[in-house]
C-alpha cells in the first residue's frame, strides 16, 4: 500500500489525521495486539487457577456432578452423535487426573500467551482446553463471561501471530479482520447489556431506582458494597443512570474516529472498575478490560510506562496479502458477523424469524459455544435470598456448613474474590431464587455432604463434622439484609437475616439414595 493510500485509510477507518508524518502511530496496532493477548494470557491463567481448586469438587469423580457421569449419560442418549454435539477432550478421560491435568496445561499454555511463545499455537490449546472444560462443567460453568472469554479466546487464534515466537516490539500490523471482530465483540456485549434492561420490563431500570437494590442483593457482596449501598438513593439514580448511558450509547463510539474511541474504552472501563470495585465477579471484569484494548491504537501504549516496549520505533508498515487470504478473510469476517448477529437479534428481538439458512449456520456452531448473545442483569433482584445447610447426627442438634464466600455468618465480612470464581457459592444464590425441586444440583451436593466426599467439603470453609459424615441435612431459607453502620459498630455484624422456612426436608441416605426423612 503506498502512503498516499495509507493514509486515506487511517483517516477514514481509524480516525487518524493524514499528517504523512510515518511516525504517527494513531493508525498502528502491533502493540496494541500485543498487549490484549497477553492480557488475554493473564485472564486465562486466573480462569484455569481458579477452576483448578474446585474442579475436583464440582465435577471430579467424588464431586457434586462428575463428569465421568455426565458424558456417560450424553453418550447413551446421543450415541456416535455425542463427540459432534459436545466437543472436549474429556472423552478421552474425564477423572480426577485428567482434569487436573488439563488445568495443569491451560497454566503452561496461558504463560507462554504471556511470553509471546508460539502465541497462535498458544492461544488455539487455551480456546480448546477450556471449550473441553466447558462442556463437562455443567450448570457451574455455564455463566455468560465463560462464553465471552470462549468467543474472545477464538478470535485471538486468528489475531495471534504465527511462528515460535512473538517479537517485542512486534514488526507487524495484525490483520484488520479480527481486530474489527473484538470491537465487534465490544460493542454487542456493552450494547446488548444495556438494551435487555429496557426491553426486560423491570421498572427498576426504566425508573433508576435499579442500584438501590444491586449492591446488597448482588450473588457475591463485598465488604464495600455495604458502603455503597448506603449512598442517598439521588446517588444510585445518577449511578444507575450513568450505567445506561455508558451501555446505550458508547457502544457507537466503538466504530467511530479515534477520540470516540477512546471515549469508549476509557467510559467501559471505568464502569468495569466501578462493578468490581463493589462485586465479585471473577475475571468478567479484567477480560472486558482486555478487549477494549482492542480499541487503543500505539499512540497511547507509546505514553504507558512498561507498556511501551511493545511498540516498534515506527509503525510496520502493513504486510500484502495474496488474493486468496484476503478472500478467505473476508469470508469468515462474514460468517462470524451473521452468526453473532443472529445471536444479537434473538436476544433482544424475538419476533424477528431468523431466515432458514442462518439458523442452520447457528445450529452447526452452536456446539462450540464461542457465538453467543450477552445481557448482563437484565432483571433486578430485589431481595436476597439465601439457603443454609446444616448436618446432624442425631436430628436434634444440628450444626452449619460454612460457605467460604457467600454470606451466612452474620459477622462475616464480606470478602473480595479476585479473579477466583466460587462457583458453588454463586451457584447458591442462584438456587435460593427457585425452589428446591427445580436445583436438582443442590440435591446431589447434600448427597455428597452425607458422603463427607473430601472434595466438596474442601469448596467450605468449615465442615462442621470433622470430615466424618451426618446421618441427616437439611436447608432453611432466610431473608438478608446489610446491617446499618449503627448495628454494624455495636454488634459486628455486617448483616441481618429473618428465617422464611425450610427449603428442601430433611434427607437421610439410604444407600445411595436420598430419602426424606422424619428425625
Amino acid at each position: 500500500m503506498r502512503i498516499s493510500e495509507r493514509i486515506v485509510s487511517d483517516h477514514l477507518l481509524n480516525g487518524k489525521p493524514p499528517s504523512g508524518d510515518p511516525r504517527d502511530f494513531r493508525g498502528s496496532y502491533s502493540g496494541a495486539r500485543e498487549v490484549l493477548l497477553r492480557g488475554l494470557g493473564l485472564v486465562y491463567a486466573g480462569a484455569f487457577a481458579s477452576f483448578w481448586v474446585q474442579a475436583s469438587g464440582l465435577v471430579g469423580e467424588r464431586g457434586i456432578l462428575p463428569a465421568g457421569g455426565f458424558l456417560d449419560a450424553v453418550r447413551e442418549e446421543l450415541g456416535g452423535e455425542a463427540w459432534r454435539q459436545l466437543p472436549t477432550l474429556f472423552w478421552l478421560r474425564s477423572d480426577d487426573l485428567a482434569l487436573h491435568a488439563a488445568c495443569a496445561l491451560g497454566l503452561g499454555l496461558a504463560a507462554a500467551l504471556v511470553l509471546g511463545v508460539a502465541p497462535r499455537l498458544a492461544a488455539f490449546g487455551l480456546w480448546a482446553l477450556y471449550l473441553s472444560i466447558t462442556q463437562i462443567g455443567q450448570i457451574f460453568l455455564g455463566y455468560q463471561w465463560d462464553q465471552l472469554l470462549l468467543e474472545a479466546g477464538l478470535l485471538a487464534i486468528w489475531l495471534a501471530p504465527g511462528g515460535l515466537r512473538s517479537p517485542i516490539p512486534s514488526r507487524a500490523e495484525p490483520s484488520p479482520e479480527p481486530l474489527f471482530l473484538m470491537r465487534w465483540l465490544v460493542f454487542r456485549l456493552f450494547l446488548l447489556s444495556g438494551l435487555v434492561k429496557l426491553l426486560s420490563g423491570d421498572p427498576s431500570w426504566r425508573d433508576l431506582s435499579a442500584l438501590q437494590y444491586h449492591y446488597w442483593t448482588q450473588p457475591i457482596p463485598t465488604w464495600t458494597s455495604a458502603f455503597a449501598h448506603a449512598a442517598p438513593p439521588a446517588l444510585h439514580t445518577l449511578e444507575t443512570g450513568g450505567a445506561l448511558a455508558i451501555e446505550l450509547g458508547l457502544p457507537w463510539c466503538v466504530f467511530g474516529p479515534r477520540p470516540l474511541r477512546l471515549a469508549a474504552a476509557a467510559g467501559f472501563t471505568a464502569l468495569q472498575l466501578l462493578i468490581n470495585a463493589t462485586g465479585n465477579y471473577g475475571f468478567f471484569g479484567p477480560l472486558t478490560v482486555v478487549l477494549c484494548t482492542s480499541l487503543v491504537d500505539d499512540g497511547v501504549w507509546r505514553r504507558v510506562p512498561g507498556l511501551r516496549a511493545f511498540v516498534p520505533a515506527e509503525p510496520p508498515a502493513p504486510s500484502p496479502r495474496a488474493l486468496w487470504r484476503r478472500a478467505v478473510a473476508t469470508a469468515a469476517l462474514g460468517f462470524v458477523l451473521l452468526v453473532t448477529t443472529a445471536h444479537a437479534l434473538h436476544r433482544v428481538a424475538y419476533m424477528i424469524r431468523i431466515p432458514r439458512p442462518i439458523a442452520a449456520l447457528v445450529d452447526a456452531v452452536e456446539p462450540l459455544r464461542s457465538f453467543s448473545s450477552y445481557g448482563l442483569f437484565a432483571t433486578m433482584t430485589k431481595d436476597r435470598l439465601e439457603i443454609e445447610v446444616e448436618g446432624s447426627r442425631d436430628g436434634h442438634e444440628w450444626l452449619p456448613y460454612e460457605f467460604r464466600y457467600k454470606p451466612d455468618r452474620l459477622e462475616h465480612r464480606p470478602p473480595f474474590t479476585g479473579l477466583h470464581m466460587p462457583r458453588l457459592d454463586w451457584q447458591m444464590w442462584f438456587a435460593a431464587l427457585a425452589s428446591c425441586a427445580d436445583a436438582p444440583w443442590f440435591l446431589a451436593f447434600q448427597r455428597r455432604l452425607l458422603q463427607a466426599s473430601p472434595p466438596v467439603l474442601e469448596l467450605l470453609a468449615r465442615d462442621p463434622f470433622g470430615g466424618e459424615a451426618p446421618r441427616y441435612v437439611r436447608s432453611t431459607l432466610y431473608r438478608y439484609r446489610f446491617a446499618d453502620a449503627a448495628q454494624r459498630r455495636e454488634t459486628g455484624r455486617w448483616w441481618e437475616r429473618e428465617e422464611i422456612g425450610p427449603y428442601c426436608p430433611t434427607l437421610e441416605l439410604v444407600g445411595d439414595r436420598l430419602r426424606i426423612a422424619e428425625p
